[in-house]
């Protein structure tokens, strides 16, 4: 539902903050998320989910059962007192009875309560995990189109609605449904005519029923997206607090929000309306049906067709059916609510993913390899080609660098190098295997990349430079900090590697953050080493040690970098010229200086044409 939750990352680039008030911005939110079409698999889909706890929901039904036979044993016993009282008989034992029947059926009930809510929370745990699991696997090319404020909704809200659907609401329709005949079957030996009067009122209240329950499923559906939308959208701000605070924007940014969660609140009313309409029409099936069957039972007792115990029992089988009335209205409204969630959880679980990323394998003794790039062309959705025909040869053991200006392509291709997207021709091998022959878990488990914007994760310095390599030795640390110049660094700080980090390496500076992702990569060992602007916001003094130690990585692994900073590859093996997704030239620094216009200009601009030379 990339379309359909609120405002996407390219938008908020393309329309700064403020440019719509908060009506326009309103009404905006109100158009995207017009009420989805109902699945007509929604159901089957739920039973999907019951499926595995069926043994217990079995059990919680005979429970529900037997403590609604014990609900419906008691207007007998009552008669029977009554009718005791009348003739002079003893009442001890039908009152012991009724005690009985009474303790009896709470027991049971509450066994019954308990035994339903451990299965909800079980099926909400078997949800949440196949969700986070699709989630974290979910390609990369999809998430680039999705908010994942909205897609975290579907784990937390979403499935919580699914929760009572899938266990309390089929069990509520199925004991509401048999009780309801038992009662039935037992007024009818009392009275038949009193029983078609109550069956006729019934009929009435269920037909109003029919339209006003899968308005619900549409509205919870609606209310959900409503909730995905608030959060994709503080997800947005969050994520960019400083930009945001930096320009002032903060009632701008207030008023979008506040319109993604007055969407929300329109559609919770909407939602709720029709909930209190259920319940009102529930609540006054009963009262209509007790006041037809006390006006024309009164007349059958007074013409002496009915006995008075007869007609209380009759009485109290109809109070009796307002728990299987309730049961089957809950339970039926319970089921909407859920289906209306099914729709956005079944959509992870047909988003592309990737299946082929865990390995059971320990990996294998490798050595680095030669990557060939040949004739490969991609493209985004709706964008003009990033790359057409590109082919170069990054040889083993040595540096390779990618220049060019900006939207040249040379993200591009490391993204395919690690298979987060495909090329549509070409192909990219490792020595002499196409990596789209190789399962994408064994193709990264040999590769090290290090990100433009460097991404710390909240937690310790210690975890940030383990995520690579979990199983990482306390010497094997302290070389890649040493390596990276962070030794001083971790030093300093007040738990040394244990130290916080802060959310996404907020306490961290951009240089600092740039080193410990690098250390993270050499703590790899990787087979190919994949370094994106690695020195973009590191001071002279640290790029030049830095470049020492990507030049001894490139001893031991294979090294692309990508580079804006041409003082960072000017010892490089070789260089890559791209320029509008193409290879323009290929050579060493000093060679490209003196062969390539585009090359010569950029070095010229940083003042590294004299030098070469």
């Amino acid at each position: 539902m990339a379309t359909r939750t609120g405002v996407t990352a390219a938008t908020a680039l393309e329309d700064p903050p403020g440019t719509l008030s908060a009506a326009e911005a309103q009404a905006a939110l109100y158009a995207q998320f017009a009420p989805p079409k109902p699945e007509p698999g929604a159901f089957r889909t739920l039973l999907r989910y019951a499926r595995p706890h069926r043994g217990v929901l079995v059990v919680t039904l005979l429970l529900s059962l037997l403590a609604s036979a014990a609900g419906l044993a008691q207007p007998l016993v009552a008669r029977s007192t009554l009718d005791g009282l009348t003739t002079g008989g003893g009442v001890l034992g039908p009152v012991l009875l009724l005690l009985g029947l009474l303790i009896g059926g709470m027991a049971v009930t509450g066994l019954n309560a308990w035994l339903q809510q451990r299965t909800s929370q079980r099926v909400i745990r078997q949800v949440r995990r196949g969700l986070v699991h699709r989630l974290i696997r979910v390609k990369v090319a999809e998430l680039d189109s999705r908010q994942p404020g909205d897609l975290s909704a579907r784990v937390t809200s979403d499935s919580t609605l699914l929760q009572s659907a899938a266990t309390d609401g089929l069990v509520m329709i199925v004991s509401g449904a048999l009780t309801l005949v038992a009662a039935v079957v037992l007024m009818a030996t009392l009275h038949l005519g009193l029983l078609l009067i109550t069956l006729g009122v019934l009929v009435v209240v269920g037909l109003l029923l029919m339209v006003v329950l899968p308005k619900i499923r549409t509205s919870v559906a609606r209310a959900q997206e409503s909730v995905g939308a608030v959060g994709a959208a503080l997800e947005r701000i969050l994520g960019a607090a400083r930009l945001v605070k930096a320009n002032g924007a903060e009632a701008r940014e207030t008023a979008q929000a506040n319109a993604a969660v007055d969407s929300a609140y329109e559609a919770g009313l909407t939602s709720a309306k029709y909930t209190a309409v259920v319940s009102m029409i529930s609540g006054v099936s009963v009262q209509l049906a007790f006041l037809a069957v006390l006006g024309v039972g009164g007349m059958f007792v007074a013409a002496g067709s009915l006995s008075l115990s007869a007609l209380i029992a009759f009485l109290l089988y109809l109070f009796y059916l307002s728990d299987p009335i309730v049961s089957l209205i809950s339970g039926f409204s319970t089921l909407q609510t859920g289906l209306g969630a099914i729709g956005r959880i079944e959509e992870v679980q047909h988003i592309p993913a990737e299946d082929d990323v865990d390995l059971d394998t320990a990996p294998a003794p490798r050595t680095p390899p030669t990557v060939t790039v040949r004739g490969v062309h991609f493209q985004y959705a709706d964008r003009s080609p990033a790359l057409t025909g590109v082919s170069f040869t990054a040889r083993a053991r040595a540096q390779t660098a990618l220049v060019g200006p900006s939207g040249a392509g040379k993200t591009t291709l490391f993204g395919l190098l690690q298979r987060f997207y495909e090329p549509e021709q070409g192909e990219i091998r490792l020595d002499d295997v196409d990596i789209a022959t190789l399962p994408r878990g064994e193709v990264r488990r040999r590769l090290a990349y290090v990100e433009q914007d460097a991404t710390t994760l909240s937690g310790t310095v210690r975890q940030n430079l383990l995520y690579s390599a979990p199983e990482a030795t306390d010497a094997e640390i302290e070389e890649v900090l040493h390596a990276t110049r962070l030794t001083e660094f971790v030093a300093g700080l007040p738990q040394g590697l244990d130290t916080s980090v802060g959310s996404r390496g907020v306490t961290l500076s951009g240089g600092e953050r740039q080193r410990l992702a690098i250390a993270r990569a050499l703590l790899r060992r990787p087979d190919v080493l994949l370094l994106d602007e690695a020195t973009g916001q590191l001071d002279s003094r640290n790029e030049q040690a830095l470049r020492a130690t990507i030049a001894s990585a490139a001893e031991q692994c294979t090294v692309l970098l990508i580079a804006h900073r041409l003082s960072t590859i000017t010892e490089a093996d070789q260089i890559v010229v791209l320029e509008q997704g193409q290879v323009r030239a290929t050579g060493s620094h000093q060679s490209l200086v003196d062969s390539d216009d585009l090359y010569r200009e950029l070095a010229a601009t940083q003042l590294l044409t004299g030098a070469a030379k």
